[in-house]
């Protein structure tokens, strides 16, 4: 069954006002603007991630202004070869988005809480309290590359919450960036400088569209879905754990449909899509569309750089008539729609951006997105691992995110939102 991702905490901070903190030593950098992909583009959403870490009682817990130190000191020695990061976003002459190579620096803000670290929970309200969100970013130029809250809280915990700029970082580089980040707060020099080199997914020249892209196209809603989000939206966390994956999967396989095995994504995937069609009260002829996040940087012929600094996302779509059919049917759609994920199909959607400045329709759509490969417990800045990390909120009400169960690797926690009478419906029906 499916909990309330926690008891609200009414969590009251103290919080300062936001500095900013500029790289270390010179760029280089300074004038230049910094090339922003067709792919970058479509990510105009801030992504906010929290990382809870217990007090430390070693003899290099200098207290909690020793962290604020260490991190501010690291995160302007880390944005040096990370230094799109100090930048702030621009158009360039032809009306594109890129950054501006300005060394402004991030945003960074110091907060102090009342109560322990280990109070808090991990409630989405509270959670949300614990990043910075820049008040007057009504546009996504106004969306600095990274803001930075720490909250120090009374018994010598701290937490880090990170509001990113998803048009410059994606998952797998924000991890990079983090754990580089905290690779120096421990004094170490850095593992792997990141490669900045954006062009290697720009458009060709002329474009060359090979696919239809359904991924961009306007579902109608015949089904007035409008109506239902004039209610209060619930985000929610429902744990699948071995034993219920294993069911999940059972149950996309058992009418003989698929004519090979799933993996637990596809399972998960088409499961959670009909799941949703279900708890939306879809109409039988309502067409919906399932967008799936795949990472891509291994499928481009060459493959990009294990160190790529920039959205190496591939996006692939379903779209069909579900209400009525099996879960095997969606699992199947979700399978197929993988493996259109080609280095061919991602430099066609690059090109189709190229020529149609479009964006991914959200109507009667939900995006599945999986970080459980993201490794967010490995983060240390000298103080340990934490003890919690991950998601503080969803980029969307059309969102579902899969990560790792905090203590059961095997597990997933699946992370949703939906409409109140939705979100009752949805929770009896994944209750397999």
């Amino acid at each position: 069954m499916g909990m309330r991702i926690n008891s609200r905490l009414e969590l009251n901070l103290e919080k300062g006002e936001p500095a900013l903190v500029p790289p270390a030593e010179d760029t280089n950098q300074k004038g230049t603007l910094y090339f922003l992909s067709n792919i970058d583009h479509r990510y105009q959403v801030r992504v906010r991630t929290v990382y809870c870490f217990k007090p430390s009682h070693d003899d290099r817990d200098g207290g909690s202004d020793d962290v604020t130190e260490v991190i501010r000191d690291a995160l302007s020695k880390v944005l040096v070869p990370y230094y799109p990061v100090a930048g702030r976003l621009t158009t360039d002459s032809d009306g594109r988005l890129a950054v501006d190579c300005n060394d402004v620096g991030a945003v960074f803000v110091v907060a102090k809480a009342g109560c322990t670290v280990e109070e808090i929970g991990d409630d989405t309200v509270t959670m949300e309290k614990l990043v910075y969100d820049v008040p007057a970013a009504k546009h996504i130029l106004d969306v600095p590359p990274l803001a930075v809250q720490v909250t120090k809280f009374k018994d010598g915990g701290f937490v880090l919450g990170i509001c990113v700029n998803h048009m410059i970082f994606d998952g797998p580089t924000a991890m990079e960036f983090i754990n580089s980040w905290g690779e120096i707060a421990r004094g170490l020099s850095l593992k792997v400088p990141p490669f900045t080199d954006r062009t290697l997914l720009k458009a060709r020249n002329p474009p060359e569209i090979e696919f239809d892209h359904p991924e961009f196209l306007q579902m109608e809603d015949i089904s007035n879905t409008s109506d239902l989000y004039q209610e209060e939206l619930l985000y929610k966390s429902f744990c699948f754990d071995v034993n219920k994956l294993e069911r999940v999967k059972a149950k996309a396989m058992e009418d003989g449909v698929l004519v090979k095995c799933c993996s637990t994504f596809e399972a998960m995937s088409g499961f959670i899509w009909k799941s949703r069609t279900q708890a939306l009260k879809l109409k039988h002829d309502q067409k919906t569309k399932l967008l799936l996040v795949v990472d891509g940087r291994s499928r481009y012929d060459p493959p990009l750089p294990g160190n790529y600094f920039g959205n190496g996302i591939g996006l692939t779509s379903c779209i069909c008539e579900l209400t009525e059919k099996p879960v095997s049917f969606a699992v199947r759609l979700v399978q197929e729609a993988i493996q259109m994920v080609t280095d061919r199909y991602m430099r066609s959607a690059i090109d189709y951006l190229e020529v149609t400045r479009a964006n991914p329709s959200m109507t009667l759509s939900v995006l599945i997105s999986t970080w459980t490969k993201l490794s967010f417990d490995s983060t240390d800045f000298g103080w340990g691992q934490p003890f919690l990390a991950g998601r503080a909120s969803l980029p969307g009400k059309e969102v579902a995110l899969f990560l790792s169960h905090p203590k059961e690797k095997k597990s997933i926690n699946v992370i949703v939102s939906f409409p109140a009478s939705s979100m009752k419906i949805f929770e009896d029906v994944i209750d397999i």
